[in-house]
């Protein structure tokens, strides 16, 4: 079977200028970056007046190892839109270098629904994840310096609660001590990393409406307490205006397409896991505004990523999914059944009868926010028409719609079933509710979150989630939504409980304050905001080859 790479090469793809000339995209916004990808400029979605098109979420059920497939079913569905002549954009997260190099290789799809230029956009891209990262640690360049050179505003340096950030997985940098090279190398005190895709400003530039509401948000950033306790706010050391002129281009949403010519935002990548999991809001309005249909991802299964679009990101953009896809697999079911990663290919009908009580819960949770999922299977070779029987049996028990998917094989024609039931759906969606309210206490809408959405039978907070919880009432914030960091391969905070976990308990570490991007990070069992490298990671399978062609990088 053919690599990603190998069916890239097969494609070549159309000057960006057409893409956007499809969209009616004035020649004037158009910023490129090259022949096939460009930036688009802000005032390109203040100078369009049409009404804005309909917005299909893509999520799926709790992840595995085998794979879901769903930023390729994304693709393809986008795919089979432009086959059925429908106008249609995607908006999608940036991929990260972290798991591009670590476990998860690339993140633009495969087979035949992939987007393009697939090794830039897994790599460097326009600089996004560089810009994001350079005024991330401007910032915590800024604190340090502030501290050494007088401390005017009483900084207290056990009270820094800014970390620094990259873009890669480095497990030995998530603790550190800084300044130990004498005097001259700053006051030594405790810090750490973070992953780019973590960080607060990831956050603040994927949520902001515009650069004054960027802006807004950076300066009201928590980075630190002084000697009295008392908060300080990144507007304090009067470096928000170069954070600004860092992200000025960052700001602006990347252009690119797929192998059949789908124009596809693709722009921000927090990961769901950890950090709020959606691309950026200036991305999704473009999409929307320049397309009928717009096909947008949340992260990880719908618990983590789609649970945050709809209590984040929906809520603080206005934004509403006319309809939402639910991509599972029978490998994945069978893996939530209990069978192992390398026994996969072969028929077992209790396997997948058992790990239907993973795609139960999702169904049940979609329902929650008012809307009716259409199940994808995102069918494979070795998958057998049994299996997938069992599958189109609960979704009918579930009265909700299904469709059988080939893709990754087929592109744009694999997914066209999908495509016309999820035109259907759109009339049998009413408006979404929030899973909690705002005005709810920090802990009710914690405990809400994981009953509704996990299964858990209540909350556990540890003497330190306590305390910080007491900081979050003292600020003022406890109106704030809530960003639960949590094992995306469970749906419980246990990252080995897999299926549909039952008579568990969700325990609460610590929370860490985001009131720039305005949310609180809830974090959860062992999760960690800075991941580390597998035993063989991704990085030691990709070469350079002679004519210029990136191997291994899929």
């Amino acid at each position: 079977m053919a690599t990603d790479v190998e069916i890239a090469l097969q494609f070549s793809p159309l000057p960006i200028t057409e893409i956007s000339e499809r969209l009616g995209i004035n020649s004037d916004h158009l910023h490129p970056f090259g022949r096939d990808i460009a930036k688009i400029d802000l005032k390109a979605l203040t100078q369009n007046k049409q009404k804005p098109g309909k917005l299909i979420l893509v999520s799926a059920t709790t992840p595995t190892p085998s794979g879901e497939g769903k930023t390729t079913t994304t693709i393809g569905l986008a795919q089979a839109f432009s086959q059925l002549n429908e106008s249609v954009c995607m908006a999608l997260r940036e991929p990260s270098l972290g798991p591009c190099l670590g476990m998860k290789g690339g993140a633009t799809g495969g087979g035949y629904s992939q987007i393009m230029p697939a090794d830039r956009i897994n790599l460097h891209f326009t600089g996004d994840f560089h810009a994001i990262t350079s005024a991330n640690n401007l910032v915590s360049a800024a604190i340090d310096n502030h501290i050494y050179q007088g401390n005017d505003l009483g900084i207290d340096p056990r009270q820094i609660v800014w970390r620094r950030v990259m873009d890669m997985n480095d497990r030995s940098l998530r603790n550190i001590v800084l300044g130990l090279g004498g005097k001259m190398q700053g006051i030594p005190r405790e810090g750490g990393f973070d992953i780019t895709a973590a960080s607060e400003v990831m956050a603040m530039l994927c949520l902001a409406e515009d650069a004054e509401d960027l802006k807004r948000r950076l300066d009201r950033t928590l980075i630190g307490y002084t000697y009295a306790s008392e908060p300080v706010y990144a507007a304090q050391l009067k470096i928000t205006g170069a954070m600004m002129a860092l992200l000025r281009d960052a700001l602006q949403p990347n252009l690119v397409q797929s192998f059949e010519g789908t124009p596809a935002f693709v722009h921000g990548g927090p990961f769901a896991n950890i950090a709020h999991g959606c691309n950026s809001v200036i991305a999704t309005r473009m999409a929307m505004q320049y397309a009928d249909w717009t096909i947008t991802e949340a992260g990880f299964g719908f618990d983590l990523g789609a649970e945050k679009f709809f209590d984040i990101k929906c809520r603080t953009a206005n934004l509403d999914p006319d309809a939402v896809v639910l991509v599972t697999t029978v490998r994945a079911l069978k893996m939530h059944g209990g069978k192992l990663k390398n026994n996969l290919e072969t028929e077992d009908l209790v396997a997948v009868q058992q790990g239907l009580g993973n795609l139960d819960k999702h169904i049940e949770s979609v329902a929650i926010f008012n809307k009716q999922p259409v199940v994808a299977l995102n069918r494979f070779a070795t998958d057998t028409d049994a299996e997938i029987a069992i599958i189109r049996e609960r979704c009918a028990a579930h009265d909700v719609a299904f469709a059988e998917t080939t893709h990754h094989a087929d592109g744009g024609k694999g997914a066209i079933e999908l495509a016309k039931a999820v035109i259907r759906s759109v009339t049998q969606n009413a408006p979404f509710k929030p899973l909690y309210d705002l005005d709810l206490t920090v802990l009710e809408k914690v405990r809400a979150v994981c009953k509704s959405m996990y299964g858990a039978d209540d909350v556990a907070f540890t003497k330190d989630a306590e305390k910080d919880l007491k900081l979050v009432q003292q600020l003022g914030l406890t109106h704030l939504p809530v960003c639960i960091a949590k094992a995306p391969s469970s749906l419980s905070d246990d990252p080995e409980l897999h299926g549909r976990p039952r008579d568990f308990e969700v325990t609460v570490r610590s929370i860490q304050i985001n009131a720039g991007a305005g949310f609180l990070v809830i974090l959860t069992g062992k999760i960690m905001r800075m991941p580390g490298l597998p035993k063989e990671p991704a990085a030691n399978g990709i070469q350079l080859l002679k004519n210029g062609v990136i191997e291994g990088l899929e």
